[in-house]
């Protein structure tokens, strides 16, 4: 994970001017996944997992403003860019941690991703969706707003030509373009969503669900059926 820390430290200061012009209906997109955060709390613990600028916290913490929220993620110079924007926040923490295997605390009512999770590789994401639902607390949800191949090579390349015309047609230059092309291209690691699927009931999760989907982006939902034990990660 050592070049994902370095290839958003160097983007940090710019990530959430771009992501409109990266993202096709960005705002539905985060829409979505802030509605399927539901919570049985009007004061959930809340894990934002790859937290990155805190773009998704932000929007959580709107809705839950009594929630407390840790934002965790391998970039410090992201996390950075999160405190300034939580700045006087007592509500929020933040951990700098590689999240595919760093201990997730515990227990939160609602863990959520955005945009993250897709870089890892199948078997930690695998992994990843296993421990999540051990740290949720009975009746917790997990949001995942990611990207996911199509389910055939056919579709796959349809979603590939879907994105690069929207960014073709965007204000931002063409370096810049090619750069996030680049990025796309070296440290995507996009799965079918299927797979995810699958690997959420494996994991356990009483109803999963998909709220949102866009070509090849997704908002995933998976809630943990009351009466299951909580696994505490320290």
């Amino acid at each position: 994970m050592e070049h994902i820390r370095k290839a958003f430290d160097a983007v940090a200061a710019g990530y959430d001017a771009q992501r409109e012009y990266v993202i096709p209906d960005l705002r539905q997109f985060y829409g979505a996944a802030v509605w399927a955060a539901e919570s049985l709390s009007a004061s959930p613990a809340i894990l934002d997992v790859g937290a990155g600028t805190g773009l998704l916290s932000a929007l959580l913490l709107l809705k839950y403003p009594a929630g407390t929220i840790t934002l965790l993620d391998i970039s410090e110079k992201m996390l950075a860019v999160a405190r300034e924007r939580f700045s006087g926040c007592k509500n929020v923490v933040f951990r700098t941690g590689d999240y595919s295997w760093v201990n997730l605390g515990g227990p939160y009512d609602l863990i959520c991703s955005a945009l993250s999770i897709h870089h890892l590789d199948p078997d930690d994401k695998h992994r990843l969706f296993g421990r999540i639902f051990s740290v949720l607390a009975p009746g917790g949800v997990f949001v995942n707003a990611d990207q996911a191949d199509g389910e055939t090579p056919y579709f796959t390349g349809k979603y590939r030509e879907y994105w690069d015309d929207f960014l073709h047609s965007g204000p931002l230059d063409t370096p810049e373009s090619a750069e996030i092309r680049r990025r796309r291209d070296t440290l995507d690691k996009n799965e079918k969503l299927s797979v995810q699927l699958s690997w959420l009931h494996e994991a356990g999760f009483s109803d999963v669900d998909v709220v949102y989907k866009n070509r090849n982006f997704i908002v995933t939902v998976a809630r943990k059926e009351h009466g299951f034990p909580i696994c505490r990660q320290d």
